[in-house]
């Protein structure tokens, strides 16, 4: 696949979680029930996330969050210029998505589709501990002969279950982009940094966790020097061609 169409897909796979997950918290807005809501927003994007696999998933290893990128490059699946290239592409479609959110409804409508904390280091913690949970689990489906085929449906139903239980302390983010989107569209950026910064730190530890227990740590090093290498020359050395999710049809 040329870089072309991998950026498109990473735009558009972005577009469709945050556009299909903010629209779920519109709709629980409309309807108030406050655990029906948390499941109907969860479902939203765990749901969306299956949509985008499914639909460009297969072009650009679908990963729609910056995060997942971050860990993919510190695992040599991905080059420096495409980490560059997917961040750019999922906050475009992250913005985009809530662009249609403003053109539908009005920028407070926006602004209630963001995350926020109540209690910021309860955020903090888990934003950091739940991204690094879902980093591991992509990377172990997406590489795993074992369970590789059933990665299209473990990754969604990983992104659902955070959203159950991560609502009401954090919003749920574990995706930088996901939280930008609103947050500039919508003009508030209250506790905007600990969505950028904390699934940035738990895609790292998760990264690092599955080195040490999946893989025996035996690389890590390597790795660590690697990934410095290729963000100072910017080239792709030491980079392995990702491989997208197996459809689920060839799930064990």
């Amino acid at each position: 696949m040329g870089k072309k169409q991998k950026y498109l897909a990473e735009a558009l796979g972005t577009f469709t979680l945050v556009g299909i997950g903010s629209f779920a918290i519109v709709s629980a807005g409309l309807f108030p029930a406050q655990g029906a809501g948390i499941v109907s927003i969860a479902l939203g994007f765990g749901l969306a996330l299956l949509v985008g696999l499914y639909a460009f998933g297969e072009v650009s290893g679908g990963h729609f969050n910056p995060a997942v990128s971050l860990a993919m490059f510190l695992d040599r699946r991905i080059p420096m210029d495409d980490l560059i290239g997917y961040w750019i592409a999922q906050f475009l479609g992250a913005i985009a998505a809530s662009l249609v959110v403003l053109i539908a409804y009005d920028e407070n409508t926006v602004a209630g589709t963001t995350t926020q904390s109540p209690d910021n280091w309860a955020g903090i913690v888990v934003e950091l501990v739940f991204t690094a949970l879902f980093v591991a689990v992509i990377l172990q489906s997406t590489k795993s002969e074992r369970v590789r085929g059933t990665a299209l449906l473990a990754i969604p139903l990983t992104l659902l279950a955070i959203h159950v239980a991560a609502i009401p302390i954090s919003g749920a983010s574990v995706n930088p982009a996901r939280s930008f989107g609103p947050a500039l569209v919508g003009t508030e950026f209250t506790d905007y940094w600990i969505y950028l910064i904390f699934p940035t730190l738990g895609a790292v530890l998760g990264w690092i966790v599955h080195k040490v227990i999946v893989e025996g740590g035996s690389s890590l090093r390597d790795d660590f020097d690697a990934a410095r290498r290729s963000a100072s020359r910017g080239d792709d050395t030491g980079a392995a061609q990702q491989v997208p999710p197996a459809p689920p049809a060839d799930a064990d």
